[in-house]
């Protein structure tokens, strides 16, 4: 189940630094936020990605957009709001990918992190910015490819 993961990109996002400040500080109140609004994030749906420190060894809870492909997997954006690194829950994942668990619908599950690539990513990504337009507004952002992660309930 390992994660081959993508290169970080030599542009990208500005106030990065400042962004990963602000969500490591507020994370707590934007997970209580997004579950007071129906686990929403300006109207799209959200689901909560735990993955455990690739340093710290420590449970790490993020929200995270999502879409379901034709088979019910859960399809999420490695985008980092279009950063030129990778955001520090893909790095987790790849640190520890028998160590991943969401939570959707009030309910938790163990999942299987796959990173699609050629086809199938293609497909996918294409899915995704139909829906969500703004992913391929971060795609714009940097020059790093996005990772798109396929999650399967183990």
């Amino acid at each position: 189940m390992a994660i081959a993961k993508n290169a970080a990109g030599t542009r990208g996002m500005r106030g990065v630094r400042w962004a990963a400040l602000v969500a490591r500080v507020m994370n707590p109140v934007m997970l209580w936020d997004h579950r007071r609004k129906g686990d929403t994030f300006q109207g799209k749906a959200v689901l909560y990605l735990t993955t455990v420190g690739a340093k710290t060894g420590q449970q790490r809870k993020n929200a995270v957009g999502y879409e379901l492909d034709a088979d019910g997997a859960w399809l999420v954006v490695a985008s980092f709001g279009g950063a030129a690194n990778n955001p520090g829950w893909y790095h987790n994942m790849a640190a520890h990918p028998e160590q991943v668990w969401i939570e959707v619908g009030g309910q938790r599950h163990r999942v299987h992190a796959e990173q699609l690539d050629g086809p199938r990513r293609d497909g996918a990504w294409k899915l995704i910015t139909e829906r969500r337009p703004t992913m391929a507004e971060y795609q714009v952002k940097t020059d790093r490819v996005l990772p798109v992660l396929r999650l399967t309930r183990v």
